[in-house]
């Protein structure tokens, strides 16, 4: 490869760094070019997968201001993530479960740099837009429950009030009416 060639690379792997949201590393050994095909599709328009070389990668990640040394040894590929991070470690972790060759080595998320178990981690939670919704539910539900409790003592009050008017209109059973005071 050129010198001129390298440099573009390097600046390539650079401004992916840069504009991801996180990068995972992973080896790819073992995997024909139709199960790499599959992977990049099942990534979607969420996540871009591209073999790399080491040596330039590593200069690229020098460069960013990321960590990733310790992963970039053997084949390397990394996802570069735009989207939603835990989506694309889900697509990778269920993609690496049907095809063990695929192997998640670590990666870094919005600067930090995480471990292939992180990885797993992030994998394992619900998406945003899941994660968003069940906040909405909340704040909705306590905005519910805080409206009732503002409006129980008010009902309260009308409810004494209308049992306190019943009982006057009914002759105030056991009071003396005001005629019977004055005799």
């Amino acid at each position: 490869m050129a010198t001129s060639d390298k440099n573009a690379a390097v600046a390539e792997i650079t401004e992916k760094l840069r504009d991801s949201h996180a990068a995972v590393v992973t080896s790819y050994t073992g995997l024909t070019v139709a199960q790499l095909k599959e992977l990049r599709r099942s990534l979607g328009e969420n996540a871009q997968y591209r073999v790399v070389k080491n040596t330039l990668t590593k200069i690229a990640a020098k460069e960013a201001g990321i960590q990733l040394d310790e992963h970039l040894k053997g084949s390397t590929a990394v996802a570069f993530v735009t989207g939603d991070p835990v989506t694309a470690a889900k697509g990778l972790r269920d993609f690496a479960k049907e095809n063990p060759s695929l192997v998640i080595k670590g990666g870094v998320l919005d600067g930090k740099a995480l471990s292939a178990d992180e990885i797993k981690k992030l994998a394992d939670l619900e998406s945003r837009e899941v994660l968003l919704a069940k906040l909405a539910g909340a704040m909705k539900a306590s905005t519910a429950k805080a409206a009732a409790t503002f409006q129980a003592p008010l009902t309260k009050f009308a409810r004494t009030a209308d049992a306190l008017r019943s009982k006057v209109e009914q002759g105030g059973a056991g009071t003396p009416a005001p005629a019977e005071a004055a005799e």
